[in-house]
């Protein structure tokens, strides 16, 4: 069978999407530029969210104490040694939040990655709440010329969970950021956390429902992983009630469901994560990704379902 997107998977891959954009494997080489966040600094608030340690996320080669070039470079490096097929990238800015500066800062600091040979786009990983109009047609502009994701953590579309997390804005402020990426013809991408502290099944599946209805190109979606150092490591160990505990068989079960739910257009770049080994009080379940997303479409074969096999039902 060919679903909506074209291909005999039954969920619309990310790898996928690239090889029909590009003809070929697209590698994101992960960047840490110095940038922070506005609740961390106290433009919002201070202490960051309650589940953060970018430490736990970024691979060894990025340090903001070297050159865009450089930490770009050394992933190239890497990712050829790893991925010998791979000779076009996407510079991936990824730790913390990087829209959080003045524009002219902004325009230097992409503009070093997009003079690198076989750079060919940026993906931009930030939040909500630190993007504006000015920065949204920069992004507009630019995407004229290269390839430009802009991702946003969204995390939770509860509002209660965004306040006790810490986050420093609401649900209205994702949708509204969305929205206006979207509207200028840039592609924007997703962040959604399963398993934040107070949230139930119901809650995952329900926002799944609203998050399709939203002009998204992309979506991820991760585990809560505990990180050790965190405010949440405290209150997990505080109050483990509080939190769903996965396996992984019954993690792939519930976003079974949740797929079933999502809109068959959004490109899914990830259905889990992971962390750096021993870094978590919670982490994953001691395997790879790739075997991770292998049981998951395994799941999908055996249970004949799909990516947005009842969307259309919520219309």
């Amino acid at each position: 069978m060919i679903y909506p997107w074209g291909t005999e998977r039954r969920l619309n891959a990310y790898s996928d999407y690239f090889r029909k954009q590009f003809g070929g494997r697209v590698q994101k080489i992960t960047i840490d530029a110095g940038f922070t966040c506005p609740n961390r600094d106290g433009t919002c608030g201070t202490g960051g969210c309650t589940f953060c340690n970018n430490k736990a996320f970024n691979p060894s080669y990025n340090d903001p104490g070297k050159s865009i070039k450089e930490q770009i470079r050394q992933g190239m490096d890497f990712h050829r040694t790893r991925y010998r097929k791979a000779t076009r990238y996407l510079a991936y800015f990824q730790a913390y939040s990087n829209t959080h500066a003045d524009l002219s800062m902004l325009k230097s600091t992409y503009e070093q990655a997009l003079e690198i040979p076989g750079v060919v786009g940026i993906v931009v990983g930030t939040r909500p709440d630190c993007v504006d109009e000015r920065k949204l047609d920069y992004f507009q502009e630019l995407s004229r010329r290269c390839h430009v994701i802009i991702e946003y953590g969204i995390e939770s579309l509860l509002d209660k969970t965004l306040a006790r997390v810490n986050r420093g804005h609401g649900a209205e402020k994702s949708y509204w950021a969305i929205r206006e990426t979207a509207r200028r013809g840039v592609r924007v991408g997703g962040h959604m956390i399963i398993g934040l502290p107070g949230e139930t099944r119901e809650d995952f599946l329900e926002s799944a429902v609203k998050l399709s209805e939203w002009p998204l190109n992309n979506i991820k979606f991760h585990q809560l992983q505990v990180i050790r150092g965190t405010a949440m490591a405290r209150e997990y160990l505080e109050r483990p009630g509080d939190f769903l505990e996965f396996t992984m068989d019954a993690y792939l079960l519930l976003m079974k469901e949740i797929l079933e739910q999502l809109n068959p257009a959004f490109v899914v770049e990830r259905i889990a994560g992971e962390v750096v080994p021993g870094m978590g009080i919670k982490e994953g379940w001691g395997v790879r990704y790739d075997r991770v997303l292998k049981a998951f479409e395994e799941l999908l074969e055996k249970c004949d379902t799909w990516q947005g096999k009842y969307y259309n039902s919520n219309h």
